[in-house]
């Protein structure tokens, strides 16, 4: 009878929880949540020199806070810390790292911790595309894709997630794809990289969740093609579902997705549909509709700059 209680009990509560959030979630569609203010807040940004980084850097000084930029470009580096200065940042710091080798980001991070403070919002944007098929690709490629998209995320958590927990406060920034949501032709490797970042991203949320770290926030951003250099004569078959986007569009959305502490980001939001009729479409007419949007051709006509974001 006793066990009987407990577990009506323990319905009742999962219950009552559940609906609230559901109530949650309706009136947040309805009214966006507030806005964090992140004024002051050490912000680290990989792969800073260009593209989606150099404009994320960008947006936050505008907003105060304190950056911390990294890229292997030096001269690029530095370019996009003059600009953030210049934009409004309270200080702007610049460290050359390839995030690609595990003693450089412990070193560097080391170096960070000393000259700026505990990090408080990491951002792991750095990336590389092969744009190869799998077999025209070099070992030394494959490896390289996967050290910078994915495992360079397991250094820098190991780096910098101590002192979030020390503090209970924090928020772990994944700048996915939606290539890490469904596998795309001639992206073997990168899809490869980016589910594998995905799924850390996701599991290091749920281990803060259990754990009870309720000030470790996580946001992970799946965008499709964004209009960089880095996948330069990419195409779409329909521009009006899948769009490749506009890099301010982009940086927007990513930059509110962290203010409101969201988990997901999925741009456009054509790629919710898409992940949902993965889920349960036959393959057979899940094919068709790649067929029909021509996600099968996107990498035909890739001339990418081959380099980081």
């Amino acid at each position: 009878m006793a066990l009987k209680l407990k577990s009506a009990k323990k319905l009742f509560a999962f219950l009552g929880k559940s609906l609230l959030a559901l109530v949650e979630t309706v009136v947040f569609t309805i009214i966006p949540k507030p806005r964090k203010n992140v004024a002051g807040e050490i912000v680290l940004i990989t792969g800073a020199g260009s593209g989606l980084g150099r404009l994320l850097a960008l947006k936050f000084a505008q907003l105060g806070s304190v950056l911390v930029l990294w890229d292997i470009n030096q001269e690029s580096n530095e370019e996009t810390c003059k600009m953030a200065g210049e934009a409004g940042a309270r200080r702007v710091y610049a460290y050359t790292c390839d995030c690609s080798q595990k003693e450089e980001v412990y070193r560097v991070a080391t170096q960070v911790k000393k000259e700026v403070g505990d990090v408080s919002i990491l951002i792991n944007n750095a990336g590389i595309v092969t744009g190869r098929n799998f077999m025209d690709c070099p070992d030394e490629l494959i490896e390289k894709s996967l050290d910078v998209n994915f495992k360079a995320h397991i250094w820098t958590y190991k780096a910098f997630l101590p002192a979030m927990i020390a503090n209970d406060h924090g928020h772990l920034v994944c700048i996915s794809s939606s290539a890490g949501l469904i596998g795309v032709n001639g992206l073997a490797d990168y899809c490869a990289s980016k589910f594998a970042a995905n799924g850390f991203a996701e599991s290091m949320f749920l281990e803060t969740f259990a754990k009870g770290q309720k000030g470790i926030k996580t946001t992970i951003v799946c965008p499709f093609f964004i209009k960089t250099g880095m996948f330069d004569g990419c195409t779409t078959g329909c521009p009006s579902l899948l769009p490749i986007l506009e890099p301010e569009y982009a940086v927007r959305k990513i930059v509110d997705a962290i203010l409101q502490e969201n988990l997901y980001l999925y741009m456009p939001k054509f790629i919710y549909f898409t992940v949902f009729l993965k889920s349960f479409l036959p393959i057979k007419l899940g094919l068709l509709l790649g067929e029909y949007l021509g996600t099968f051709n996107v990498m035909n006509g890739f001339t990418g700059s081959r380099k980081k974001t």
